[in-house]
């Protein structure tokens, strides 16, 4: 990877794009564009997106990516709750899908190749035998462009990307676009819109890891987690799904009631150990508006996410191992984050009974997941 220009203090060139969203009230709500720096020739901005109740959003355009979420515990002391990089520098060469968008598909592919219409693609390996989030080039690890959305409810931007005809190795000219709104109920709003001139396949979604006790401060086991799914998508080895949805009931994956993340993550179950923990699909009932919850004791915090999407994917940081140095020179330890990343299931064009990915010329995606944020 060619080495990141980093920029000084002095050499950032602010763009005082702020806006007030046309909104009333007695806080301020605006967001503002900077320079970070040039990855490959390209310039990288950072978006902070401040709601009325003076709570910040920051995203970053190089893999149009969440850094930064802070938000206050029950006694309103404010932290941020999500992993990230205290320069440039390290966010460029550091974990690459800390809060980005992942595509052009997430999770994974058995032996990077699927078939559409007879023909065979094959796709870059980089997770083992199979391919992992759309390949070591895919979305997480471009420079997207950004704008500001003018005359929005509440902050937001929008970032687009050109996804060429076999990039990756997949089919199709692609046009992507995630906009992330920052709402003053601290909800992060993403809708995603997606077309191809090419009949191909598509599952994308948002990589961002959570700690509500604020990132870098322990791990996440205490955390009471929620996911409304009876099923759970069984995996072998390589993390593949086996084509089995399995039941939760009486097993570790049941989280339909609250249980910590740690209350059952070492009982000698197969499908803990082949995952290492939790990295498994769960398969939404989608019956309710709220999806999954994740609360923390401790602080207050409570995380809502919402989703149109059939599945969502939960990892509780199994493979951190200390190595990524975040924020205030915290490193990021065994099982301090956690992800709840909503899409479809893994390896689904090789399961014709899963739901499609399948997009076609003509047709367009859209979907939305809000993450939202609150004190209890």
């Amino acid at each position: 990877m060619k080495k990141a220009v980093v920029l000084s203090v002095m050499a950032i060139i602010v763009l005082t794009l702020a806006v007030s969203c046309n909104q009333k009230g007695k806080g301020r709500a605006e967001v503002t564009k900077e320079l970070q720096g040039t990855h490959k020739g390209k310039d990288v901005y950072l978006f902070t997106l401040t709601n009325k109740q003076g709570n910040v959003l920051k995203l970053s355009s190089f893999g149009a990516r969440i850094v930064w979420i802070e938000v206050p515990d029950r006694e309103g002391k404010k932290d941020n709750i999500t992993f990230g990089f205290d320069t440039f520098e390290g966010m460029i060469n550091g974990d690459p899908y800390f809060g980005s968008v992942v595509g052009r598909y997430a999770n994974r592919i058995a032996k990077g190749k699927f078939t559409l219409d007879g023909v065979e693609y094959t796709l870059t390996l980089n997770n083992g035998p199979n391919s992992l989030h759309g390949g070591p080039g895919g979305w997480h690890s471009v420079v997207w462009e950004g704008e500001i959305v003018k005359n929005s409810q509440y902050p937001s931007v929008k970032f687009t990307y050109h996804s060429p005809d076999m990039e990756e190795g997949y089919p199709g000219n692609m046009h992507v676009e995630a906009t992330y709104t920052w709402t003053d109920n601290n909800e992060i709003i993403i809708d995603y819109t997606c077309t191809t001139d090419k009949k191909t396949v598509l599952n994308i979604t948002n990589h961002a890891y959570f700690n509500l006790h604020g990132a870098g401060n322990g791990d996440i086991l205490d955390h009471e987690l929620v996911i409304k799914a009876s099923r759970f998508v069984a995996v072998d080895s390589t993390l593949i799904p086996t084509g089995e949805l399995r039941q939760v009931a009486g097993t570790p994956f049941d989280f339909t009631t609250p249980h910590t993340v740690g209350e059952r993550i070492n009982e000698p179950y197969d499908q803990l150990i082949l995952g290492k923990g939790y990295d498994h699909t769960f398969v939404l009932d989608n019956v309710e508006e709220v999806d999954a919850t994740v609360y923390d004791p401790l602080t207050g915090r409570f995380m809502e996410v919402i989703t149109d999407q059939p599945g969502i994917q939960f990892y509780c940081g199994n493979f951190l191992n200390g190595t990524r140095i975040g924020y205030g020179g915290k490193p990021y330890t065994y099982r301090s984050g956690l992800c709840l990343e909503t899409g479809h299931f893994p390896d689904s064009p090789n399961h014709p009974d899963f739901p499609s990915t399948v997009l076609n010329p003509g047709e367009t995606f859209t979907s939305r997941t809000v993450y939202r944020f609150s004190v209890k």
